[in-house]
């Protein structure tokens, strides 16, 4: 599944696109696609649990968050690093038990500290 959605992201975008897949087993598969900046991971969390995790992620990184705003469907936060950098995240729910996980740092995005940001999340979930 991960796979067919690499091929269709190859297949469909103009653009750099890079693909990572973590590990995948039985009927969950662990992963991440860096997409023109933007650093999506889908995580088996409910939409609430997500985003008590990202406002921790952010305060464990001493990032302060400049806005938020949740919904019953979706997040969005932005905060700010040391050297200015907007970091906009944005929490959809697929599923009651499933959350989509974007991230974008900077205007053109910086996969590495969108990785340690996601690793962030994933512990506090």
């Amino acid at each position: 599944m991960v796979l067919l959605l690499a091929v269709a992201m190859l297949a469909a975008g103009g653009g750099c696109v890079l693909f990572v897949a973590g590990a995948a087993a039985g009927a969950g598969a662990a992963g991440y696609a860096y997409i023109e900046g933007v650093l999506k991971s889908t995580e088996q969390a409910p939409l609430d649990r997500a985003w008590t995790a990202t406002l921790g992620a952010m305060k464990d990184l001493e990032f302060p968050v400049t806005k938020q705003s949740k919904d019953a469907l979706t997040g969005h936060i932005t905060a700010r690093n040391a050297s200015d950098k907007k970091i906009d995240i944005d929490l959809k729910k697929v599923s009651d038990k499933a959350t989509e996980i974007s991230i974008r740092v900077g205007t053109f995005g910086d996969e590495n500290l969108s990785r340690v940001i996601l690793d962030k999340i994933k512990k506090r979930l």
